[in-house]
Formats: C-alpha cells, structure tokens, sequence
C-alpha cells in the first residue's frame, strides 16, 4: 500500500500542498496531467528523491518519509530508464542485489529468473549501447524489480516507445503484476495505456488529485 498524508513537496518555486492518497496493496494506479502539473516532483517525493516538506509518506504501513530512497522498499523506474553505460545487463539486474549484500550465487539466481520474465536471457552480457528502447525499458524495470519490492513507481516508462513495443511493454507490465502482486503507481500521458493498464485513473489538476 502506498498512502499519503498531507504531504507537500517543493521543485524550484513550485510546490504540490498537502496531497493525500491510498493506493491498495495489489493494485495499479496511473496519474495523469498537464505538462508542468507535479506528476514527477510527487512521485520523486514518494521515492524519497525529493525532500517531503511536511505530512508523510507510508509504504505498506511504515511510515517511510525521513528514510533515504534505498531504505524505502520502492522499486523505481525513471523516463529515461537511466541505465548505466559501464554495466552489462547482468550487471544492472544484480546491482540492488549486490547493495544489499546478497551472495553471488543468489544474485545469479534471482537475476536469471528475471531475464526469462522479461526475455533478456540472450542479451545478459550486452551493454546499455546496444539494446533497443524496449529492451533498455526492460533492464531497467528488472533492476528496480531485482530486490522484490512491494512498491513499483513508473515515471513514462512507455512514452519514448513506438506503438508495437508500448504495446509489448503493456503486456510485461501486466504479468509483472500478475506474478509478483506488487503494488504500482504509473504516471503516464496516455489515456489508452492507463486504461488498458491501471485500477484507478487520478488526473493532478492545479496542485489537487482528482480520480
């Protein structure tokens, strides 16, 4: 569950005030709105990538807002997928495993099980250079999958994708859901996608969530 309590998160001069949300454990939200209207600048502040000026952010019942974002049990996805150049894929599916300490043959087991759900098995020891946008946008939902969180936060993960590998990506995304039971918050542009993907539609209009 991710539940939000008056929270108020700045970026630069501008400010979301005292939003309050509740995003059922299991289920699949997407938040829309205008260009410029907060979607990020809130979701960066649920990831603890954004200081929370006041209220507060829970995650699964645990009051999470002083912790840094690696403490918080949020698996997150940024626009770009923000690989990094330096590591193989295998690399990035291990990264948050190796954070945490877990052992080489864990890592490899838990990074082999996720190449097959996402169909990365051929490409482990590829580099980010050489991957298509859909499979980029695969590594990096893996790498914030790895950990098994409860959470999965998506900033426009399908917005740089053309309409044959969005809609293989919508499909992904469905048996993500389906296999792990995770709980998602997705901001996306397109009306179609939230549809076809999301339990609940919020639209962020003038600083107020609107369903």
């Amino acid at each position: 569950m991710i539940s939000l309590r008056q929270v108020t998160v700045q970026a630069g001069g501008f400010h979301l005030r005292e939003i309050s949300l509740e995003i059922p454990t299991g289920s699949h939200t997407a938040l829309m709105g205008r260009t410029g209207s907060g979607k990020t600048t809130l979701l960066e502040g649920i990831c603890g990538l954004r200081p929370v000026l006041s209220g507060s952010v829970w995650i699964g019942g645990r009051d999470v807002t002083a912790l840094p974002p690696g403490e918080r049990g949020i698996g997150f996805v940024p626009q770009d997928g923000a690989l990094f150049d330096s590591l193989t894929v295998r690399q990035h599916l291990e990264f948050a495993l190796e954070l945490r300490g877990w052992s080489a043959d864990r890592r490899a087991l838990r990074s082999g099980e996720l190449a097959g759900w996402l169909g990365l098995t051929p490409l482990l020891d590829r580099w980010p250079a050489g991957l298509s946008g859909g499979e980029r946008q695969r590594v990096a939902l893996g790498r914030a999958l790895a950990f098994q969180p409860p959470v999965l936060c998506l900033d426009e993960p399908l917005s740089a994708l053309d309409d044959q590998t969005r809609g293989e990506m919508v499909a992904v995304l469905k048996e993500i859901r389906s296999r792990t039971g995770i709980t998602l918050l997705h901001i996306t542009h397109n009306r179609s996608e939230a549809e076809c993907l999301a339990d609940r539609i919020l639209q962020l209009r003038e600083g107020r969530l609107e369903s």
